[in-house]
This record gives structure tokens, C-alpha cells and sequence, in this order.
């Protein structure tokens, strides 16, 4: 963390990570769009390529650009390092197959996002890293159940998509800890702004920083956030303990892992130097800041629309045409106590409804608005509206998509910034075209 990160949010987002006089003075972050940086000379050439001095040599390992967003976010989570790199997708690819490579299993709530979902499910099990799936991840009993010797994280979002189920991270971070697994949370949804999961315990946080972070549907770009607090050299994680080609200095005969090279930090320096550097989803300077500025309008944005969220999930509720809401937002939801504790800014401006009828009717509702743009994201200024279970949760089977309620009647919708009422007649008009 640098000298900014004992200062408040709105500050935090406006200033840290970022010195003006180590940029001739620039009031905002200049974009470094140069592939390559000058060693200076042969000996400093070695002290960087040896990780011996930080510095920047070459884009896909780091940028000026990039390293303001890194250490920005990573003030605003209290977290020790943060990597970026080219999408939220590969914050979480990234982030497991470091924690589990060579194989393992993974503990994964069931209700999660469906590329995600499909990428657990399919592909991570041809690399050896299988994953329990939990209906509940809140049923500690039920995680506990399912906890191997060859457990290596448990993964949850904080926030479900698109239901709203709230994670119970301080339990479910002491229960991880107790078997010496580290909690990987997804905290897309609800940004640093409305949710911390480092406060309450987690070791790792990913965002798709596409999403809310960056808030305005301009820049795909994802976050890993180390908290710096986990012991891996607990004999679980031989990676982090083997002696590392790229860490050697052959002259000197000297050999090290990464846990001896970088202590507190080797989750986020393993996945810098060994995934980002080598498998090479690397966010450009330019996508950085522009994810830079939309964080400078980070709480201003998600305040506005948590209040309208609020508003249009009370009008959907009071809907008779609505089946239900899935907002745990509503006062009146069975997560209520758990979101006011964890939550006291609100629980985000994404959430889904059902609607009485067919799927017809749903698709009438899609294409009858005017205001909301029917499209496949989350967290823009623009409000959006989408079916999940043919759109983004496609590749979720059908027996999980309807132990989630996954319906095919089923609408989430993503507030933006627009008039709330303006919004409500939208889907006035649009709910009403669909049950003439």
C-alpha cells in the first residue's frame, strides 16, 4: 500500500498510486503507449530482468499506466498488490490455476456466473483441477463436508449474478482458514465502494473491472487483488516453494522460490511474472486508464444508482404482472439482516425479476423498451436489461439453472444513471405492451 492508503475512499479513488512529480507534473495519468522501456545500462538491465529492482522493461510484465491503476485499486481493497490484466475472465482463470496448478480440487458456490460456471465445470478439468460445487455456500457445514486434503481455495462471489444472494464472507473465510485454504471472492457486483472483502477475511478478490469499476461499458479489463496475508508455504502450494528458472542468477548460483524472493507477495508476483507474463492477457495502457477515470466517479455513480435500484425493485415488486423479485436489497428479503451488516451502502443496482406468464411475454418485455438497451453486460451508465438464462447464463445446464431460478421468464436488469421515473415508465410501458 503506498502513503495515500490511510486516507478515505473518495480521496483513495482521486489520488492513490499515483505521485505527480514522478510524471513531470501531470495532473491525470498520462498514458505510457510504448511497448518497450530503455534499460539505461547493463547493469540496471540485469538488476530488472533479475527482479532484483522495480521497474518497467516491457508492457506485457508492466506500464507506468497500469501500475497506477494496480496500486489505486489495490489502496482501495487494503490489499497488499494488485495485478490487472486483459478481462475479468482472466483475473479468475489466473487466479486459480495458480492456486491449483499441477491439480487439486476447488470449492465453488454453484450460483455463480455462467462463463464462469462453464469454465469449471469443462475446461479447468483437463488441467487436473476439479471443483465441488455447493447449492449453498453459506451451508458451512456442507463446505466443511466436502474440504480434501488436495482443497486448494474456496471461491464464491459476494454478490450472485443474477439474484443477489449475498455471501457470508467473514464465515466463510474463517472456515477456510481453519483448513488452511485460502477464500477467493468476486466482487464484480458491488465494486470496493459498497463491499470489502479483505475486511471481512478474504485472501484474494478478482473483479471484472469491466463491469461497475470501470462503469461505462467502454473498457474490457479485469483485477486480481491480493490481500498479502496468506501463508503459502503451508505445504499445500509446492509452486510458490520450487526454485524458479526466472529467478535465478546462474553467475552467482543463486537459486529462489517465490516465496523466499517476494514473502507476503508471492501470490501476486507468481501470477504477474508466470501467468500474465507468459500466457499474456495483458491490459493495454490505454484500457487502464480509461478504467482509471471511471473509478474517479466510482461512489458518485454506484450512490445514485443503489437508490434507483431500490426504487424500481419496490415498483416491480408492487407489480401484479411481476411473479417476484430477486433484490436482497428489499427490505422484506431473507438475507435482509446479512446485506444491512455487510452493506450499509446498499447491495448494488443489478438484480432480476420474474414475470407471470410464458417466455413469450418476457421476450415482448425485451424488446419493447426504449430506455434500457437489451445487451449483455453489467455496471454501465446506461441502463440495461437482459435474459440471463438464453444470454450470459446459457452455458449453465438446465437441472442448475433451475435450482437457482434461472427461469426463462426471468429479467435482470442493470441500473444505470438515467431518471428513475423515466425508468419506471419504461418498464411500465414495456410490462404492459407484453400483457395487453
Amino acid at each position: 500500500m503506498t502513503k495515500e492508503s490511510g486516507k478515505r475512499f473518495d480521496t483513495l479513488k482521486i489520488h492513490a498510486g499515483y505521485d505527480p512529480e514522478q510524471h513531470n507534473y501531470a495532473s491525470q495519468v498520462p498514458i505510457y503507449q510504448t511497448v518497450a522501456f530503455g534499460f539505461g545500462d547493463p547493469e540496471r538491465a540485469e538488476r530488472l530482468v533479475n527482479l532484483k529492482e522495480k521497474g518497467f522493461s516491457y508492457t506485457r510484465v508492466g506500464n507506468p499506466t497500469t501500475a497506477v491503476l494496480e496500486q489505486r485499486i489495490a489502496d482501495l481493497d487494503g490489499a497488499s498488490e494488485a495485478v490487472a490484466v486483459g478481462s475479468g475472465m482472466a483475473a479468475v482463470s489466473y487466479t486459480l490455476l495458480n492456486l491449483a496448478e499441477g491439480g487439486g480440487r476447488i470449492i465453488s458456490a454453484s450460483n455463480i456466473y455462467g462463463s464462469s460456471f462453464d469454465e469449471f465445470r469443462t475446461l479447468f478439468p483437463k488441467f487436473g483441477i476439479v471443483f465441488d460445487f455447493i447449492d449453498d455456500i453459506n451451508d458451512l457445514e456442507r463446505v466443511a463436508a466436502v474440504i480434501k486434503e488436495d482443497t486448494k481455495a474456496i471461491f464464491a462471489e459476494s454478490v450472485t449474478n443474477p439474484d443477489t444472494t449475498v455471501t457470508d464472507v467473514e464465515a466463510l473465510a474463517e472456515l477456510a482458514h481453519q483448513h488452511g485454504v485460502p477464500l477467493v471472492i468476486d466482487n464484480t457486483f458491488p465494486t470496493p465502494y459498497l463491499f470489502n472483502p479483505i475486511r471481512h477475511g478474504a485472501d484474494i478478490v478478482v473483479y471484472s473491472s469491466t463491469k461497475g469499476i470501470s462503469g461505462h461499458g467502454e473498457a474490457v479489463s479485469g483485477l486480481i487483488v491480493d490481500a498479502g496475508k496468506f501463508d503459502y508455504g503451508n505445504g499445500k502450494f509446492k509452486q510458490f516453494e520450487e526454485k524458479e528458472l526466472v529467478l535465478e542468477n546462474e553467475e552467482a548460483r543463486e537459486k529462489r522460490s517465490f516465496i523466499e524472493t517476494f514473502g507476503s507477495n508471492a501470490f501476486a508476483a507468481r501470477v504477474r511474472v508466470k501467468y500474465l507474463r507468459l500466457l499474456g492477457a495483458v491490459l493495454s495502457p490505454f484500457e487502464a486508464y480509461l478504467v482509471l477515470l471511471g473509478i474517479e466517479t466510482l461512489s458518485e455513480r454506484l450512490e445514485k444508482q443503489v437508490s434507483s435500484a431500490k426504487k424500481i425493485a419496490r415498483y416491480l415488486a408492487d407489480n401484479p404482472h411481476v411473479k417476484a423479485v430477486h433484490y436482497s436489497g428489499l427490505e422484506e428479503h431473507p438475507q435482509h439482516e446479512l446485506v444491512s451488516r455487510y452493506f450499509p451502502h446498499g447491495v448494488g443496482a443489478i438484480f432480476a425479476f420474474e414475470i407471470e406468464g410464458t417466455e413469450v411475454r418476457a421476450k415482448k418485455i425485451l424488446s419493447s423498451v426504449k430506455i434500457f438497451s437489451y445487451l449483455p453486460n453489467v455496471g454501465d451508465a446506461r441502463s440495461l436489461i437482459v435474459n440471463p438464462s438464453r444470454t450470459t447464463h446459457r452455458e449453465i445446464p438446465s437441472l442448475n439453472r433451475e435450482k437457482t431460478g434461472l427461469s426463462n421468464t426471468l429479467i435482470r436488469l442493470s441500473i444505470g444513471l438515467e431518471d428513475t421515473d423515466d425508468l419506471i415508465g419504461d418498464l411500465d410501458q414495456a410490462i404492459d405492451k407484453a400483457f395487453e
